[in-house]
Protein backbone atom coordinates (compact mmCIF):
# COMPACT_ATOMS: atom_id res chain seq x y z
CA UNK A 1 0.00 0.00 0.00
CA UNK A 2 1.24 3.16 -0.87
CA UNK A 3 2.16 6.19 1.96
CA UNK A 4 -0.16 8.89 0.08
CA UNK A 5 -3.24 6.01 0.12
CA UNK A 6 -2.19 4.95 4.12
CA UNK A 7 -2.23 8.42 5.30
CA UNK A 8 -5.95 9.14 3.31
CA UNK A 9 -7.35 5.88 5.03
CA UNK A 10 -6.31 6.78 8.27
CA UNK A 11 -8.10 10.25 7.80
CA UNK A 12 -10.61 8.89 7.22
CA UNK A 13 -10.64 6.30 9.75
CA UNK A 14 -10.72 9.18 12.18
CA UNK A 15 -13.13 11.35 10.44
CA UNK A 16 -15.38 8.16 11.22
CA UNK A 17 -13.74 7.78 14.52
CA UNK A 18 -15.30 11.10 15.28
CA UNK A 19 -18.35 10.99 14.28
CA UNK A 20 -18.91 7.75 16.21
CA UNK A 21 -18.06 9.42 19.64
CA UNK A 22 -20.33 12.14 19.44
CA UNK A 23 -23.23 10.29 17.86
CA UNK A 24 -24.82 9.94 20.96
CA UNK A 25 -24.63 13.32 21.78
CA UNK A 26 -26.42 14.28 18.36
CA UNK A 27 -29.02 11.17 18.86
CA UNK A 28 -30.59 13.10 21.93
CA UNK A 29 -32.93 15.27 19.56
CA UNK A 30 -33.07 16.92 16.46
CA UNK A 31 -31.35 20.18 17.71
CA UNK A 32 -27.95 18.20 18.77
CA UNK A 33 -28.19 16.72 15.39
CA UNK A 34 -28.79 20.07 13.46
CA UNK A 35 -27.66 22.74 15.76
CA UNK A 36 -24.67 20.80 18.00
CA UNK A 37 -27.24 21.52 20.86
CA UNK A 38 -26.60 25.09 20.35
CA UNK A 39 -23.42 24.48 22.15
CA UNK A 40 -20.41 25.24 19.37
CA UNK A 41 -17.97 27.12 21.41
CA UNK A 42 -15.61 30.01 19.98
CA UNK A 43 -13.23 28.04 18.79
CA UNK A 44 -15.57 25.58 17.17
CA UNK A 45 -17.53 27.74 15.45
CA UNK A 46 -14.53 29.52 14.03
CA UNK A 47 -13.08 25.79 12.71
CA UNK A 48 -16.49 25.01 11.44
CA UNK A 49 -16.86 27.94 9.20
CA UNK A 50 -12.65 27.74 8.16
CA UNK A 51 -13.73 24.30 6.97
CA UNK A 52 -16.81 25.22 5.20
CA UNK A 53 -14.96 28.30 3.46
CA UNK A 54 -11.40 26.06 2.71
CA UNK A 55 -12.67 23.97 0.21
CA UNK A 56 -11.47 22.51 -3.49
CA UNK A 57 -11.72 26.20 -4.65
CA UNK A 58 -10.06 27.64 -1.91
CA UNK A 59 -7.00 25.68 -2.84
CA UNK A 60 -6.59 23.51 -5.79
CA UNK A 61 -9.15 26.72 -7.61
CA UNK A 62 -6.53 29.36 -6.19
CA UNK A 63 -3.54 27.18 -7.74
CA UNK A 64 -5.15 27.23 -11.06
CA UNK A 65 -5.80 31.03 -11.43
CA UNK A 66 -2.29 31.81 -9.51
CA UNK A 67 -1.04 30.25 -12.86
CA UNK A 68 -2.71 33.20 -15.21
CA UNK A 69 -2.93 35.98 -13.12
CA UNK A 70 -0.14 35.66 -9.46
CA UNK A 71 -0.51 35.62 -6.46
CA UNK A 72 -3.68 37.82 -6.61
CA UNK A 73 -5.59 34.79 -6.98
CA UNK A 74 -5.16 34.38 -3.17
CA UNK A 75 -7.51 36.90 -2.63
CA UNK A 76 -10.52 34.22 -3.27
CA UNK A 77 -9.59 33.08 0.01
CA UNK A 78 -9.43 36.96 1.35
CA UNK A 79 -13.40 37.75 -0.10
CA UNK A 80 -14.24 34.83 2.17
CA UNK A 81 -12.40 35.90 4.95
CA UNK A 82 -13.71 39.37 4.77
CA UNK A 83 -17.25 37.68 4.19
CA UNK A 84 -17.06 35.99 7.59
CA UNK A 85 -15.76 39.19 9.23
CA UNK A 86 -18.25 40.88 8.15
CA UNK A 87 -21.26 38.03 9.59
CA UNK A 88 -19.59 38.28 12.70
CA UNK A 89 -20.04 42.02 13.07
CA UNK A 90 -23.12 42.36 11.44
CA UNK A 91 -25.15 39.00 11.95
CA UNK A 92 -23.96 35.89 13.62
CA UNK A 93 -25.14 37.34 16.97
CA UNK A 94 -28.49 38.42 15.72
CA UNK A 95 -29.12 35.04 14.42
CA UNK A 96 -27.89 32.96 17.56
CA UNK A 97 -30.11 35.87 19.72
CA UNK A 98 -33.24 35.25 17.88
CA UNK A 99 -32.51 31.32 18.09
CA UNK A 100 -32.92 30.63 14.49
CA UNK A 101 -33.09 27.74 12.07
CA UNK A 102 -33.03 29.28 8.71
CA UNK A 103 -33.51 31.97 6.77
CA UNK A 104 -36.66 30.73 5.32
CA UNK A 105 -38.07 29.83 9.04
CA UNK A 106 -36.84 33.65 9.83
CA UNK A 107 -38.68 35.00 6.75
CA UNK A 108 -42.43 33.42 7.86
CA UNK A 109 -42.18 34.99 10.81
CA UNK A 110 -41.72 38.63 10.03
CA UNK A 111 -43.33 37.96 6.12
CA UNK A 112 -45.86 35.18 5.52
CA UNK A 113 -45.93 31.99 4.44
CA UNK A 114 -45.16 32.41 0.34
CA UNK A 115 -42.01 34.71 1.83
CA UNK A 116 -40.53 31.14 3.48
CA UNK A 117 -41.61 29.41 0.29
CA UNK A 118 -39.64 30.65 -2.52
CA UNK A 119 -36.74 31.48 0.08
CA UNK A 120 -36.50 27.80 0.74
CA UNK A 121 -36.90 26.90 -3.15
CA UNK A 122 -33.75 29.56 -3.95
CA UNK A 123 -31.26 28.73 -0.67
CA UNK A 124 -32.32 24.91 -1.73
CA UNK A 125 -31.54 24.73 -5.37
CA UNK A 126 -28.16 26.81 -4.23
CA UNK A 127 -27.20 24.41 -1.98
CA UNK A 128 -27.60 20.89 -3.37
CA UNK A 129 -25.99 22.03 -6.41
CA UNK A 130 -23.05 23.05 -4.32
CA UNK A 131 -23.04 19.71 -2.69
CA UNK A 132 -22.83 18.07 -5.85
CA UNK A 133 -19.82 20.30 -6.36
CA UNK A 134 -17.89 18.76 -3.82
CA UNK A 135 -18.06 15.38 -4.81
CA UNK A 136 -16.69 16.48 -7.87
CA UNK A 137 -14.00 18.38 -6.53
CA UNK A 138 -13.11 15.19 -3.64
CA UNK A 139 -12.85 12.68 -6.95
CA UNK A 140 -10.63 15.09 -8.97
CA UNK A 141 -8.41 14.93 -6.09
CA UNK A 142 -8.41 11.44 -5.44
CA UNK A 143 -7.98 10.39 -9.22
CA UNK A 144 -5.46 13.52 -10.14
CA UNK A 145 -2.73 12.35 -7.19
CA UNK A 146 -3.23 8.67 -7.27
CA UNK A 147 -4.22 7.75 -10.40
CA UNK A 148 -3.20 3.89 -9.95
CA UNK A 149 -5.45 3.61 -7.12
CA UNK A 150 -8.73 5.84 -7.94
CA UNK A 151 -10.58 7.09 -11.09
CA UNK A 152 -12.77 9.94 -11.42
CA UNK A 153 -15.73 7.71 -10.72
CA UNK A 154 -14.54 5.76 -7.90
CA UNK A 155 -12.64 8.81 -6.00
CA UNK A 156 -15.98 10.68 -5.97
CA UNK A 157 -17.91 7.11 -4.99
CA UNK A 158 -15.59 7.31 -2.10
CA UNK A 159 -15.76 10.70 -1.32
CA UNK A 160 -19.86 10.83 -1.26
CA UNK A 161 -19.48 7.68 0.86
CA UNK A 162 -17.09 10.01 3.55
CA UNK A 163 -19.29 12.84 2.92
CA UNK A 164 -22.59 11.19 3.59
CA UNK A 165 -21.40 9.09 6.30
CA UNK A 166 -20.15 11.33 8.89
CA UNK A 167 -22.90 13.99 8.48
CA UNK A 168 -25.88 11.28 8.61
CA UNK A 169 -24.16 9.87 11.61
CA UNK A 170 -23.23 12.66 13.56
CA UNK A 171 -24.84 16.02 12.19
CA UNK A 172 -22.97 19.45 12.87
CA UNK A 173 -21.65 18.08 16.07
CA UNK A 174 -19.45 15.70 14.13
CA UNK A 175 -18.87 18.50 11.34
CA UNK A 176 -17.59 20.64 14.16
CA UNK A 177 -15.35 18.36 15.59
CA UNK A 178 -13.98 17.24 12.46
CA UNK A 179 -13.55 20.34 10.90
CA UNK A 180 -10.30 20.55 13.98
CA UNK A 181 -8.59 17.61 12.70
CA UNK A 182 -9.68 18.87 8.78
CA UNK A 183 -8.28 22.40 9.47
CA UNK A 184 -5.15 21.29 10.99
CA UNK A 185 -4.90 18.77 8.14
CA UNK A 186 -4.98 21.47 5.74
CA UNK A 187 -2.84 24.19 7.31
CA UNK A 188 -0.26 21.14 8.20
CA UNK A 189 -0.61 19.82 4.45
CA UNK A 190 -0.01 23.36 2.77
CA UNK A 191 2.56 24.79 5.11
CA UNK A 192 4.69 21.55 4.85
CA UNK A 193 5.08 21.62 1.50
CA UNK A 194 4.80 24.73 0.55
CA UNK A 195 8.62 25.05 3.06
CA UNK A 196 9.68 22.28 1.57
CA UNK A 197 9.39 23.57 -2.24
CA UNK A 198 10.88 26.82 -1.11
CA UNK A 199 13.93 24.96 0.25
CA UNK A 200 14.06 22.87 -2.87
CA UNK A 201 13.94 26.11 -5.46
CA UNK A 202 15.94 28.68 -3.70
CA UNK A 203 12.70 30.82 -2.05
CA UNK A 204 10.39 32.88 -3.64
CA UNK A 205 13.23 34.72 -5.41
CA UNK A 206 14.09 31.62 -7.35
CA UNK A 207 11.08 30.46 -8.31
CA UNK A 208 10.03 34.54 -9.21
CA UNK A 209 13.62 33.62 -11.45
CA UNK A 210 12.36 30.95 -13.05
CA UNK A 211 8.86 32.48 -14.23
CA UNK A 212 7.71 32.90 -17.40
CA UNK A 213 8.29 36.66 -18.61
CA UNK A 214 4.68 38.20 -18.55
CA UNK A 215 2.82 41.31 -18.62
CA UNK A 216 1.67 40.02 -14.88
CA UNK A 217 3.76 40.74 -11.87
CA UNK A 218 3.14 37.55 -10.43
CA UNK A 219 4.28 38.18 -6.87
CA UNK A 220 2.20 40.94 -6.33
CA UNK A 221 -0.99 40.68 -4.25
CA UNK A 222 -3.16 43.36 -7.05
CA UNK A 223 -1.43 43.22 -10.03
CA UNK A 224 -2.87 40.46 -11.48
CA UNK A 225 -6.41 41.02 -10.53
CA UNK A 226 -8.81 43.81 -11.32
CA UNK A 227 -10.05 46.65 -8.95
CA UNK A 228 -13.82 45.54 -10.16
CA UNK A 229 -13.65 42.15 -10.05
CA UNK A 230 -11.99 41.89 -6.80
CA UNK A 231 -14.91 44.15 -5.49
CA UNK A 232 -17.01 41.79 -7.07
CA UNK A 233 -15.68 38.98 -5.12
CA UNK A 234 -15.94 40.32 -1.80
CA UNK A 235 -19.27 41.27 -2.57
CA UNK A 236 -20.32 37.54 -3.22
CA UNK A 237 -18.78 36.58 -0.32
CA UNK A 238 -19.77 38.71 1.98
CA UNK A 239 -23.73 38.39 0.78
CA UNK A 240 -23.56 34.27 0.42
CA UNK A 241 -21.77 34.61 4.15
CA UNK A 242 -24.72 36.36 5.95
CA UNK A 243 -27.09 34.26 4.61
CA UNK A 244 -26.53 30.97 2.88
CA UNK A 245 -27.56 28.13 5.38
CA UNK A 246 -23.93 26.65 6.42
CA UNK A 247 -22.75 29.94 7.93
CA UNK A 248 -26.18 30.54 9.21
CA UNK A 249 -26.24 26.97 10.85
CA UNK A 250 -22.82 27.37 12.35
CA UNK A 251 -24.21 31.20 13.80
CA UNK A 252 -27.18 29.13 15.26
CA UNK A 253 -25.36 26.13 16.51
CA UNK A 254 -23.23 28.62 18.93
CA UNK A 255 -23.72 28.42 22.95
CA UNK A 256 -24.61 31.90 22.65
CA UNK A 257 -24.60 35.30 20.37
CA UNK A 258 -20.91 36.34 21.92
CA UNK A 259 -19.37 32.64 20.68
CA UNK A 260 -20.99 33.29 17.60
CA UNK A 261 -19.46 36.82 16.80
CA UNK A 262 -15.91 35.73 17.52
CA UNK A 263 -16.48 32.38 16.29
CA UNK A 264 -16.22 33.37 12.87
CA UNK A 265 -14.19 37.04 13.17
CA UNK A 266 -11.43 34.05 14.39
CA UNK A 267 -12.85 32.06 11.66
CA UNK A 268 -12.27 35.20 9.35
CA UNK A 269 -8.77 35.35 10.04
CA UNK A 270 -7.72 31.88 9.53
CA UNK A 271 -9.55 31.63 6.07
CA UNK A 272 -7.54 34.52 4.96
CA UNK A 273 -3.34 33.24 4.60
CA UNK A 274 -4.59 29.85 3.28
CA UNK A 275 -5.01 31.11 -0.25
CA UNK A 276 -2.21 32.93 -0.85
CA UNK A 277 -0.33 29.93 0.47
CA UNK A 278 -1.68 27.79 -2.51
CA UNK A 279 -1.05 31.11 -5.01
CA UNK A 280 2.84 30.67 -4.39
CA UNK A 281 2.09 26.76 -4.79
CA UNK A 282 1.11 27.38 -8.19
CA UNK A 283 3.25 29.66 -9.21
CA UNK A 284 6.18 27.21 -7.47
CA UNK A 285 4.11 24.96 -10.46
CA UNK A 286 4.24 27.07 -13.34
CA UNK A 287 8.05 27.69 -12.70
CA UNK A 288 8.96 24.28 -12.94
CA UNK A 289 6.31 23.41 -15.60
CA UNK A 290 5.59 25.87 -17.74
CA UNK A 291 3.33 24.28 -20.46
CA UNK A 292 1.12 22.79 -17.49
CA UNK A 293 -2.51 22.23 -17.66
CA UNK A 294 -3.44 24.86 -14.97
CA UNK A 295 -6.28 23.12 -13.44
CA UNK A 296 -3.44 20.27 -12.71
CA UNK A 297 -0.98 23.06 -10.90
CA UNK A 298 -1.10 22.27 -7.44
CA UNK A 299 -1.74 18.25 -8.00
CA UNK A 300 1.59 18.13 -10.38
CA UNK A 301 4.13 20.64 -7.93
CA UNK A 302 2.73 18.55 -4.81
CA UNK A 303 3.85 14.82 -6.77
CA UNK A 304 6.68 16.32 -6.98
CA UNK A 305 7.41 15.95 -3.81
CA UNK A 306 8.54 12.54 -1.53
CA UNK A 307 5.94 10.08 -0.96
CA UNK A 308 5.32 11.21 2.75
CA UNK A 309 4.94 15.31 1.68
CA UNK A 310 2.52 14.64 -1.09
CA UNK A 311 0.81 12.29 1.07
CA UNK A 312 0.09 14.44 3.94
CA UNK A 313 -0.48 17.25 1.59
CA UNK A 314 -3.14 14.92 -0.76
CA UNK A 315 -4.84 14.88 2.70
CA UNK A 316 -5.13 18.24 3.42
CA UNK A 317 -6.71 19.02 -0.11
CA UNK A 318 -9.07 16.42 0.33
CA UNK A 319 -9.88 17.49 3.90
CA UNK A 320 -10.32 20.91 2.99
CA UNK A 321 -12.96 19.39 0.43
CA UNK A 322 -14.52 16.82 3.46
CA UNK A 323 -15.00 20.09 5.73
CA UNK A 324 -16.76 21.74 3.48
CA UNK A 325 -18.95 19.16 1.88
CA UNK A 326 -20.46 18.13 5.01
CA UNK A 327 -21.38 21.59 6.47
CA UNK A 328 -22.99 22.25 3.11
CA UNK A 329 -24.73 18.59 3.04
CA UNK A 330 -26.27 19.09 6.63
CA UNK A 331 -27.38 22.96 5.97
CA UNK A 332 -29.45 21.35 2.33
CA UNK A 333 -30.73 18.68 4.33
CA UNK A 334 -31.78 21.22 7.30
CA UNK A 335 -33.43 23.42 4.73
CA UNK A 336 -35.45 20.62 3.11
CA UNK A 337 -36.55 19.01 6.58
CA UNK A 338 -37.35 21.66 8.18
CA UNK A 339 -38.46 24.18 5.94
CA UNK A 340 -40.32 21.86 3.30
CA UNK A 341 -40.73 18.32 4.90
CA UNK A 342 -42.16 19.13 8.47
CA UNK A 343 -43.08 22.20 7.90
CA UNK A 344 -46.01 21.43 5.09
CA UNK A 345 -46.56 17.71 5.13
CA UNK A 346 -45.80 16.35 9.00
CA UNK A 347 -46.23 19.63 11.24
CA UNK A 348 -46.85 17.33 14.28
CA UNK A 349 -44.05 14.84 14.08
CA UNK A 350 -42.44 13.85 17.19
CA UNK A 351 -38.82 14.93 17.77
CA UNK A 352 -37.52 11.20 17.71
CA UNK A 353 -39.68 11.02 14.32
CA UNK A 354 -38.24 14.28 12.94
CA UNK A 355 -34.45 13.28 13.67
CA UNK A 356 -34.92 10.05 11.79
CA UNK A 357 -36.30 11.85 9.11
CA UNK A 358 -33.43 14.30 9.47
CA UNK A 359 -31.01 11.08 9.22
CA UNK A 360 -32.97 10.07 6.40
CA UNK A 361 -33.41 13.13 4.25
CA UNK A 362 -29.22 13.82 4.74
CA UNK A 363 -28.72 10.31 2.83
CA UNK A 364 -31.34 10.87 0.30
CA UNK A 365 -29.89 14.28 -0.77
CA UNK A 366 -26.39 12.93 -0.47
CA UNK A 367 -27.40 9.94 -2.80
CA UNK A 368 -29.29 12.47 -5.27
CA UNK A 369 -26.32 14.94 -5.19
CA UNK A 370 -24.06 12.38 -6.17
CA UNK A 371 -26.24 11.26 -9.37
CA UNK A 372 -26.32 14.85 -9.99
CA UNK A 373 -22.37 15.13 -10.25
CA UNK A 374 -22.38 11.82 -12.08
CA UNK A 375 -25.06 13.31 -14.93
CA UNK A 376 -24.31 16.44 -14.56
CA UNK A 377 -20.93 17.89 -14.03
CA UNK A 378 -21.57 20.85 -16.14
CA UNK A 379 -23.70 21.97 -13.32
CA UNK A 380 -20.24 23.20 -11.61
CA UNK A 381 -20.26 26.05 -14.04
CA UNK A 382 -22.37 28.09 -12.71
CA UNK A 383 -22.15 27.89 -9.37
CA UNK A 384 -19.92 31.16 -8.44
CA UNK A 385 -23.13 32.81 -10.19
CA UNK A 386 -25.55 30.85 -8.45
CA UNK A 387 -24.19 32.49 -4.75
CA UNK A 388 -25.16 35.59 -6.17
CA UNK A 389 -28.50 34.42 -5.64
CA UNK A 390 -28.05 35.45 -2.23
CA UNK A 391 -27.94 38.78 -2.77
CA UNK A 392 -31.78 39.02 -2.38
CA UNK A 393 -31.69 37.19 1.31
CA UNK A 394 -28.92 39.41 2.18
CA UNK A 395 -30.54 42.27 1.30
CA UNK A 396 -34.25 41.71 2.78
CA UNK A 397 -32.62 40.09 5.94
CA UNK A 398 -30.66 43.18 6.71
CA UNK A 399 -33.68 45.62 6.47
CA UNK A 400 -35.96 43.77 8.69
CA UNK A 401 -33.30 43.37 11.25
CA UNK A 402 -31.42 46.46 11.08
CA UNK A 403 -34.46 48.81 8.95
CA UNK A 404 -37.98 47.02 9.26
CA UNK A 405 -39.44 50.85 8.28
CA UNK A 406 -38.19 49.89 4.95
CA UNK A 407 -39.81 46.46 4.89
CA UNK A 408 -43.61 45.50 3.55
CA UNK A 409 -45.76 42.31 3.81
CA UNK A 410 -44.58 41.17 0.49
CA UNK A 411 -41.05 42.69 0.21
CA UNK A 412 -39.39 39.04 1.04
CA UNK A 413 -41.74 37.21 -1.53
CA UNK A 414 -41.15 39.69 -4.63
CA UNK A 415 -37.29 40.79 -3.60
CA UNK A 416 -36.54 37.21 -4.07
CA UNK A 417 -38.35 36.39 -6.84
CA UNK A 418 -36.87 39.36 -9.18
CA UNK A 419 -33.58 37.81 -7.65
CA UNK A 420 -34.39 34.67 -8.78
CA UNK A 421 -35.97 36.17 -12.43
CA UNK A 422 -32.72 38.31 -12.65
CA UNK A 423 -30.21 35.32 -12.31
CA UNK A 424 -32.12 33.84 -14.75
CA UNK A 425 -32.16 36.58 -17.55
CA UNK A 426 -28.31 36.77 -16.87
CA UNK A 427 -27.73 33.71 -18.11
CA UNK A 428 -30.01 33.79 -20.65
CA UNK A 429 -29.47 37.04 -22.62
CA UNK A 430 -25.68 38.40 -22.82
CA UNK A 431 -27.00 41.52 -24.05
CA UNK A 432 -27.82 42.93 -20.68
CA UNK A 433 -23.93 42.49 -18.99
CA UNK A 434 -23.03 45.61 -18.96
CA UNK A 435 -21.68 44.94 -15.83
CA UNK A 436 -18.87 43.01 -14.61
CA UNK A 437 -20.12 40.53 -12.52
CA UNK A 438 -23.74 39.41 -12.03
CA UNK A 439 -23.45 39.99 -8.10
CA UNK A 440 -23.82 43.84 -9.03
CA UNK A 441 -26.58 43.49 -10.97
CA UNK A 442 -28.05 41.42 -8.65
CA UNK A 443 -27.72 44.52 -5.83
CA UNK A 444 -29.47 46.97 -8.02
CA UNK A 445 -32.44 44.76 -9.28
CA UNK A 446 -33.03 43.70 -5.99
CA UNK A 447 -32.62 46.93 -3.77
CA UNK A 448 -35.23 48.94 -6.50
CA UNK A 449 -37.52 46.20 -6.20
CA UNK A 450 -37.41 46.68 -2.48
CA UNK A 451 -38.22 49.87 -2.74
CA UNK A 452 -40.98 49.64 -4.62
CA UNK A 453 -42.36 47.06 -2.69
CA UNK A 454 -42.46 49.85 0.17
CA UNK A 455 -44.07 52.43 -1.87
CA UNK A 456 -47.04 50.01 -3.12
CA UNK A 457 -47.51 47.99 -0.64
CA UNK A 458 -48.87 49.63 3.17
CA UNK A 459 -48.74 46.58 5.44
CA UNK A 460 -45.75 46.11 7.72
CA UNK A 461 -44.00 43.17 8.91
CA UNK A 462 -43.85 42.12 11.89
CA UNK A 463 -40.31 42.71 13.72
CA UNK A 464 -38.19 39.31 14.29
CA UNK A 465 -38.21 38.15 17.91
CA UNK A 466 -36.27 35.38 20.01
CA UNK A 467 -38.36 32.02 20.09
CA UNK A 468 -37.59 28.91 21.94
CA UNK A 469 -36.59 25.91 20.00
CA UNK A 470 -39.40 23.96 18.85
CA UNK A 471 -37.66 21.30 17.04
Amino acid sequence: MSIQLSIVILYIFLLFAISLYVKHRAAQNPTEYLFAGRKLSTTLVAVSITGMAVGAASTVGVAESATKIGLAAGWYNGAWSIGAIVMGILAAGRYRSLNCTTIPELFERSYDKKARVISVIGLSLIMICITSLQYVAGGSILSTLMPDIFTMESGMIVSAVVFIGITAIGGLWSSGLSNILSVTVIYLGIIYSLVRILLRDGGISGIAASLPVSSVDWFSPFAGISAATLLGWIIVMVTQAITAQGPVQIACGAKDAGAARRGFILGGILIFPIGFLCAILGLAAKAQYPDLNPTLALPQIIMSLDPFSSGLTLAGLWAADVSTACTILLGASTLVAQDIYRRFFSPKMTQKTYLRANRMITLLIGIGTLWMAFNAVGIVKIMLIGLSLTTAFTLVFLCTLFCPSLCRRNTAFWTTLVGIAGLILWQLFPAIRILPHVIYFEWIICTVTLLLVRVIDKTPITPPTRREDDL
